[in-house]
């Protein structure tokens, strides 16, 4: 178990320096400061064709320093912990925030403490040749399941984060993050024609994680649904009811929804929702929460990236509009404590508000019931390259596999369409909910200008009029 006084040394810093550097960034008038040190050790392992074909390890290691002024934000960041590289870093944020500018409060947060990723096996000891047969074991597993089967490629990504905040209201937070990812891809051929599937998990966890259980569900899930894939047929578009499967369908929630409940697209008058807390926007069956609490979950932190502890917060309470998602920034403006969503991609990033893990909660009814009060639509459960546009809400995502919907029965494979909406509209639409919400744990990445690890989760849902691309 890290002390403070590991971190410390990590960093070559200590407590009179903290201060020091503190005070010669506010030195110009700024608000608010914090400085945010980080060490990161990276490894990947990719097995291809039953060798190890690449692999590599690095680190990365900084200090980003920011100043606060009003509505101005100074940042720089340096590669070194050397005091006058850091004292330079401070000086460049100070210059940059500190014009002239309204005075703004920056209230402490409240002292909570979780320990949401033990990690057993620390990813920077696990022994390379236990990795390498955990890549081999999986493309085995794999590839004993279907004969139609003419690649695989598996692969391993993990890193260990040791991070210490401080700010210049005296709070001196530390953590050290675990994340570890098992992947494959297969590739299938079938009379002439081609298809694949790639499957994930991804963890706050150490190597323990690699675990033959682990390795059966992702061999068994990337082989699912192959003969549906090979049949299915690209269905007649329009506008039609959409059932959007548990799992994975929660990226739409994410995109089409989740980001327009971030409050620094609100607190700009940018988002579709600006305005509105307190408004009934959909169903009082739906309740979305953003999570960073979750135990082991690829998007929860013991602290966000500005050294406010994990929260679980209700953005929709019973169709209600309750809360926006809040960094320091944008909780100083609106008055409100910040939940814990400012958020980075490393230290060379100023932190914003990001999604956690995001997920609606569950309703009172069945997938089957759901399935069988639609006459004639689409079932979906896979979805990529989605679209949103914030401001407006519209979205566009493409369907990777689902299943038409006739006289209340799934029928035919489909694939190959888009499916359009609006995001409120899409929201407001919903009109089953069924007890079925299921987190999915895979390798999601989401990229607001920086990329942070997140995860979604839904229940099966009925959105009973959306826009269906197909022929």
């Amino acid at each position: 178990m890290k002390t403070i006084n590991d971190y410390m040394d990590t960093f070559a810093i200590a407590p009179p320096r903290l201060e020091q550097l503190t005070a010669r960034a506010l030195s110009k008038g700024g608000d608010f400061c914090d400085l945010y040190f980080e060490h990161t050790t990276y490894m990947n392992l990719l097995l291809k064709d039953g060798e190890v074909t690449s692999g590599g390890s690095h680190t990365d290691y900084g200090v980003g320093i920011r100043v606060l002024k009003g509505e101005k934000t100074g940042y720089a960041y340096s590669e070194s912990t050397s005091m006058a590289d850091m004292l330079a870093a401070a000086d460049a944020a100070s210059a940059i925030a500190c014009s002239p500018a309204e005075p703004r409060h920056y209230a402490r947060t409240a002292d909570r403490r979780y320990d949401l990723y033990p990690s057993r096996i620390d990813w920077r000891t696990a022994k390379v040749n236990e990795l390498v047969r955990v890549l081999k074991d999986l493309e085995a597993a794999i590839k004993v399941k279907d004969t139609r089967i003419v690649k695989i490629i598996a692969r391993i990504s993990c890193s260990v984060s040791d991070v210490l905040m401080y700010n210049s209201s005296g709070e001196l937070t530390t953590d050290s993050r675990p994340m570890g990812s098992l992947i494959a891809s297969v590739v299938f051929q079938q009379n002439g024609k081609t298809e694949s599937k790639s499957v994930s998990r991804s963890f706050r966890m150490g190597a323990e994680m690699l675990s033959k259980e682990l390795i059966d569900e992702l061999a068994a899930e990337a082989v699912s649904g192959i003969d549906e894939r090979f049949e299915a047929i690209r269905p007649a578009g329009g506008q039609m009811p959409v059932v959007m499967g548990a799992g994975a369908s929660g990226i739409l929630l994410h995109e089409a929804m989740g980001h327009a409940f971030e409050a620094d697209f609100n607190r700009k008058g940018q988002s579709i929702f600006a305005g509105r807390l307190g408004e009934k926007i959909c169903s009082d069956k739906i309740s979305i929460i953003d999570d960073g609490t979750i135990a082991g979950n690829r998007g929860s932190g013991n602290y966000d990236d500005e050294g406010v502890p994990a929260q679980k917060t209700y953005m929709v309470e019973h169709g209600i509009l309750t809360s926006y998602l809040h960094d320091r920034i944008s909780a100083a403006w609106y008055g409100v404590p910040s939940t814990g969503n400012g958020r980075r991609e490393s230290f060379r990033y100023n932190p914003i508000p990001r999604m956690r893990a995001t997920y609606m909660e569950d309703g009172d009814t069945t997938r089957e019931d759901i399935i069988r009060s639609v006459k004639k639509g689409i079932y979906v459960d896979e979805f990529s390259n989605g679209q949103v546009k914030i401001g407006e809400g519209d979205f566009t995502f493409y369907v990777k596999s689902g299943f038409l919907i006739e006289d209340g029965r799934l029928t035919a494979p489909i694939k190959d369409i888009n499916v359009i909406g609006n995001g409120p509209e899409a929201l407001a639409d919903i009109s089953m909910v069924a007890a079925d919400l299921k987190i999915d744990n895979g390798t999601w990445t989401c990229g607001k200008e920086q990329n942070v690890p997140v995860t979604c989760g839904i229940p099966t849902v009925l959105v009973d009029h959306l826009t269906v691309g197909g022929e």
